[in-house]
């Protein structure tokens, strides 16, 4: 029973912190440390990717129509214009999935341990707050995910690899990546959200394949209830967020970033002196 609320408390996190720009590989490589469910750490180490999936599929609920080419409802010019977006998805994700097949193992070994994860909390929260404030009283060039062009694609897809490092936040990554070249916050996280598709689909898949498929029937059901979780929380957050930056802009993430991230340095530093 304990395992199940613990599994329900990471789902929560999951959900909530993959679409705000917080990093939710980093609250959960964090929370995971406090709530240490009885599984092995292979285990956890997947279910910390995997969990996304139910957090991915709120993104295809909420978005059916317009991720779906092949939509009666639609005119040929729009069903084109779908297909060109999933287009521009793909080559986004490009330099994400080349250094993801290559260096995955050896960034897991090096960055998921919470100090790694602080320091680039901090890093990207810094960088929300440069960013908006260079932007403020800026027209966006861009409004629309038509009219990123193939180098503005590739600049995202180069934030998103960025990612692959726990604590920097694959939607904090991409969001600022969009912004710095002129795009207009909610087509950023428009767009972010379209490119986690691709993203996490690959993440949960190679994870799987590295732990072998090899579940009890408890560690089954554990991540089929992570994922449900995350799935509800996710629909929340995606709206949430959507109806925040219609008003606001992405500092008080930043703030948040900046606030946590030195919590868990300072933190680190006791437990290192008190080792």
């Amino acid at each position: 029973m304990l395992d199940i609320l613990k599994v329900i408390i990471l789902g929560i996190v999951e959900g909530i912190t993959e679409w705000l720009p917080v990093s939710s590989t980093g609250h959960l490589i964090l929370v995971g440390d406090l709530l240490k469910p009885g599984v092995s750490d292979e285990f956890m180490e997947m279910f910390n990717v995997v969990i996304q999936l139910g957090a991915i599929m709120a993104v295809v609920v909420l978005y059916f129509h317009k991720l779906n080419p092949f939509s009666k409802r639609k005119t040929k010019k729009q069903r084109m214009l779908t297909w060109q977006m999933w287009i521009k998805v793909l080559i986004a994700s490009v330099p994400a999935a080349i250094v993801g097949l290559l260096f995955n193992d050896l960034l897991d070994e090096l960055f998921y341990k919470p100090f790694p994860v602080a320091v680039m909390l901090i890093v990207y929260g810094i960088l929300f707050i440069v960013v908006e404030n260079r932007n403020k009283g800026r027209r966006p060039e861009v409004t629309k995910i038509s009219q990123l062009s193939v180098q503005m694609l590739l600049w995202i897809g180069f934030f998103q690899m960025l990612a692959l490092i726990p604590g920097t936040s694959r939607s904090g990554a991409t969001i600022v990546g969009a912004l710095l070249i002129g795009v207009a916050r909610e087509t950023a996280a428009e767009f972010t959200f379209f490119l986690a598709i691709p993203v996490m689909f690959g993440a949960s898949f190679l994870k799987l394949l590295k732990f072998g498929f090899h579940f009890t029937g408890t560690e089954f059901g554990l991540l089929m209830l992570g994922c449900l979780v995350s799935f509800g929380i996710s629909v929340v957050a995606i709206k949430f967020l959507m109806g925040y930056i219609k008003q606001h802009d992405f500092k008080v993430f930043g703030y948040y970033r900046i606030i946590l991230g030195g919590i868990i340095v300072i933190v680190s530093i006791i437990q290192m002196v008190l080792a």
